[in-house]
């Protein structure tokens, strides 16, 4: 019953705790990719997270129902071949101007729509050199929770959040996080991969029902 623009806003703000959680818990790990300081790092991702949430804020409620399936098709579609994606892009070489509009254009990205983020961020750190897991998997967090935090900013001066249903999220999330996390580690990777795969259509496929 919530517009899809605010409930794309306040689900987003619900993921900032997680993001920067992650971040923390990866903190002797991260580091930049070739071609980009942590400092430029840092701008790029508060730049772009800034673009992405203010294209939300000019987004007609009809559009962003419109858009809404094709997403979720586009970040199912990437949780489902990030593996190959990551392994064909790994090793790539890189330059300061390819990782500024990359990281820029994922980051706008982000900031419109969080989902998919983590796979378009590996997937970019593999296209820019980068083959340390540890320290992709860290600068994933840290690059989600500056773009995340920009865009939360943003989405509240527009007016977009909606806060008791936020925070009841965010204790949700935390929980559910840490639930999903111990009963994930029980289940085969494949059993878990194409069980995320199927909620993704089944999501993306209702959301299609519903136009």
């Amino acid at each position: 019953g919530v517009p899809p623009v605010v409930a794309n806003a306040t689900g987003t703000v619900a993921l900032l705790p997680g993001y920067m959680a992650g971040a923390w818990g990866f903190r002797e790990d991260t580091a930049p990719p070739p071609g980009l300081s942590m400092r430029l790092l840092v701008v790029l991702s508060l730049i772009g997270g800034a673009a992405g949430a203010g294209l939300l804020l000019v987004t007609p409620d009809a559009t962003f129902r419109r858009v809404v399936p094709w997403l979720l098709l586009a970040a199912t579609a990437l949780f489902a071949f990030g593996p190959w994606l990551r392994q064909k892009l790994a090793g790539g070489t890189s330059s300061t101007a390819k990782a500024t509009v990359g990281v820029l254009a994922v980051a706008a990205y982000g900031g419109y729509f969080n989902g998919g983020l983590g796979i378009l961020l590996l997937a970019l750190f593999g296209l820019l050199g980068q083959t340390n897991r540890k320290a992709m998997n860290g600068l994933k967090n840290w690059v989600s929770a500056l773009l995340t935090a920009i865009a939360v900013a943003i989405y509240a001066a527009g007016g977009l959040v909606l806060w008791p249903q936020a925070l009841m999220m965010m204790v949700a999330a935390t929980a559910g996080g840490y639930g999903g996390a111990r009963v994930a580690r029980k289940l085969p990777a494949p059993v878990l991969r194409w069980g995320i795969v199927a909620t993704g259509l089944v999501m993306a496929a209702l959301f299609f029902w519903r136009q």
